[in-house]
């Protein structure tokens, strides 16, 4: 229920972008605009919205070791889309695209609240400590690859004080060291926060105006590489887990965002990047809805 809930709430946010992109109120210019308000306002506000969490019970040990799994997730997912892209034989001028959706999922829009409904709030506070490597990795290695560089030469990895990485840092420093922050910058934070799951799907629906739906499913390559992101990824990863983590909860909450379809901001950034966002927006799109299948399905296999 509270899947079908999500997916739900996604496809009217989407429908409406798909709506306004047909009648031209929202016109490609404008998407683009959206998309940079996405990348540089609300997700940083969203990070600094979790790291401003003063009723996390999570601390110490319990919190280093759930962001050393964090971590450790996201290393996993980057080893992976190296043995993915050539399985899948994606061509050149499209690698770059298909390696960034092989590792950044829709950990906040749909995981967060997928782990809130089944686990209870104290899964969420583990939950959000994906939001961190998460938001770094996007705004260093994954702009660095989505714009055809080697993330590991040249010192693209040197030019990473951008917003999203000082929102990360700061993020992160607010959340360990617990310092409060005035609660009008806290509110404020939250509201913007709110920005980013409705504007980044909204941009998602007005792509799809230039590409019919059924060409989604026609992308065989792009429907082989989702069913490996949607079940192959969780499969592999939870069981990797489970040799060495004994923690339920912390296994529970990895499935969940290693079993979420590609992440938006992978269709926002390559937007702002001038990569290939029609292909990013489909994968978005086509890994969504099959995910309304492979989540719950893949729930009752690893449980």
């Amino acid at each position: 229920m509270v899947l079908l809930q999500q997916m739900i709430v996604l496809f009217i946010l989407m429908g409406i972008g798909f709506f306004c992109g047909k009648k031209k109120f929202l016109t490609d210019e404008g998407s683009k605009t959206l998309s940079w308000i996405v990348v540089n306002v609300a997700t940083p506000a969203m990070i600094l919205s979790a790291g401003m969490n003063y009723e996390s019970a999570i601390r110490g040990r319990q919190l280093a070791v759930g962001f050393l799994v964090a971590v450790l997730v996201y290393v996993f997912l980057i080893v992976m889309s190296f043995i993915i892209l050539p399985l899948v034989r994606v061509p050149a001028e499209d690698k770059a695209v298909y390696r960034v959706m092989a590792i950044f999922s829709n950990i906040g829009f749909m995981g967060l609240p997928i782990i809130r409904a089944a686990y209870g709030e104290e899964a969420v506070l583990f939950g959000a400590l994906f939001q961190f490597p998460y938001n770094f990795l996007m705004y260093t290695y994954g702009i660095a690859a989505i714009k055809g560089e080697n993330p590991f030469k040249g010192g693209s990895l040197n030019k990473i004080l951008n917003v999203g990485v000082i929102s990360s840092t700061l993020g992160i420093l607010l959340f360990v060291s617990g310092v409060h922050m005035p609660e009008v910058l806290r509110i404020s934070a939250k509201h913007l926060s709110n920005l980013a799951a409705p504007l980044s799907m909204m941009v998602i629906g007005q792509s799809m105006i230039h590409f019919k739906f059924k060409e989604m499913f026609e992308d065989v390559r792009l429907l082989v590489f989702s069913l490996i992101k949607l079940l192959s990824l969780p499969i592999i990863g939870v069981l990797l887990l489970r040799l060495f983590i004994d923690d339920p909860m912390i296994i529970s909450v990895c499935y969940i965002m290693l079993a979420t379809p590609i992440g938006s901001m992978t269709a926002m950034v390559a937007q702002q990047y001038d990569s290939n966002y029609g292909l990013a927006s489909r994968g978005v799109a086509l890994s969504t809805v099959l995910s309304v299948v492979t989540i719950p399905l893949l729930s009752l296999v690893l449980q």
